[in-house]
């Protein structure tokens, strides 16, 4: 969003980031219900620009507050349409899954930890290890696994981001 406000109002960053800043603390955020100043101050933010509701009421006051007047409406719409494409790519990457005592799971390792703990080494060993079965759920988010004496000293509960279906 910054940067496509910096290219539509040809000003250097510098220049645009007050605008930007002001605008986004100033901005409805779904998440917390309310603007970021809102939640920091307990009152919402009065300044020259919204003393009024602008669409109701002519903008009185020189040229530079009406300019600014219609670079907030342009910013936030690009904001709003920028907020509504977020959740749709952060939703892809998100997929539900649960295991069932008794299921079999392959362990992801990144290959740093694999080095260490589980002696891969090689730049094109395997990113996911195993087929290990499943004792019982732990909390929410985390299983604990029945580990061969060879990894017996590595902690047996993982997190389920580690796991992937056998």
């Amino acid at each position: 969003m910054f940067r496509a406000v910096v290219l539509d109002f040809c000003t250097r960053w510098q220049d645009s980031l007050p605008l930007v800043e002001f605008f986004y603390n100033n901005s409805y955020q779904a998440n917390i219900e309310m603007a970021p100043f809102e939640a920091l101050y307990g009152t919402k933010c009065r300044s020259p620009l919204f003393w009024d509701d602008v669409s109701e009421a002519p903008v009185i006051g020189s040229d530079m507050i009406r300019k600014m007047a219609e670079k907030m409406k342009l910013i936030q719409s690009r904001m709003r349409t920028t907020q509504d494409r977020q959740p749709k790519y952060a939703n892809v990457r998100c997929r539900p899954l649960s295991f069932e005592q008794g299921d079999h799971v392959f362990l992801k390792i990144s290959p740093f930890m694999g080095t260490i703990r589980f002696g891969k080494k090689d730049k094109l060993s395997p990113r996911n290890i195993g087929s290990y079965e499943i004792l019982d759920r732990v909390g929410d988010l985390a299983y604990r696994f029945a580990l061969p004496p060879a990894l017996s000293s590595i902690h047996d509960v993982f997190h389920m981001s580690m796991l992937r279906r056998y």
